[in-house]
């Protein structure tokens, strides 16, 4: 009885699991054709900013430019951005599963 029902429990956490990542495969497609994910900050005469943009930033960007991701995705390995410029930022969407976002960081003033 026991093995029964650890057999239908394993069939439920597989079938959740496959789902997860089906959704997680769709919003990598989404996230790697994302665009125009553009952060505009106040920064000196070299382009350094004043401030930094961190993984809050990133996520409220990016959701004004059309999709999701939470703040525990994001990954800032390098800490937060302080220079103006274009940015790579990875997302882990799934335990094997990432996306790349492109950023533009523009300095005013």
């Amino acid at each position: 009885a026991n093995l029964a029902k650890f057999e239908k429990r394993r069939a439920e956490l597989e079938k959740s699991a496959a789902e997860r990542h089906e959704q997680a495969l769709a919003r990598q497609a989404k996230l790697n054709a994302l665009t125009g994910v553009v952060i505009t900050m106040k920064a000196g005469e070299e382009g350094k900013l004043f401030g930094s943009i961190g993984v809050r930033d990133i996520v409220e960007a990016v959701k004004n430019a059309g999709a999701h991701v939470e703040k525990r995705e994001v990954c800032l390995p390098e800490g937060a951005l302080r220079m103006g410029g274009d940015y790579e930022i990875m997302v882990e969407l799934d335990s094997d599963l990432t996306a790349t976002i492109k950023v533009k960081v523009v300095a005013e003033g």
